[in-house]
């Protein structure tokens, strides 16, 4: 991806995602789905970006 591609409402760092846009930190799609892997979540680690796709 590049930054072409970039939607500047999602800021995103974790380049090892098919979605990131490679030459700048932000994300390609049109919007994102956060979910989460606990049942009470408390912090931000306990949320997970569900759009990711490993490069």
């Amino acid at each position: 991806m590049n930054a072409d591609h970039a939607n500047k409402s999602i800021a995103c760092t974790v380049t090892q995602c098919r979605h990131h846009c490679g030459d700048c930190d932000y994300c390609s799609l049109d919007k994102i789905l956060v979910g989460t892997h606990e049942a009470n979540p408390t912090a931000d680690q306990c949320t997970d970006c569900k759009s990711f796709l490993r490069k």
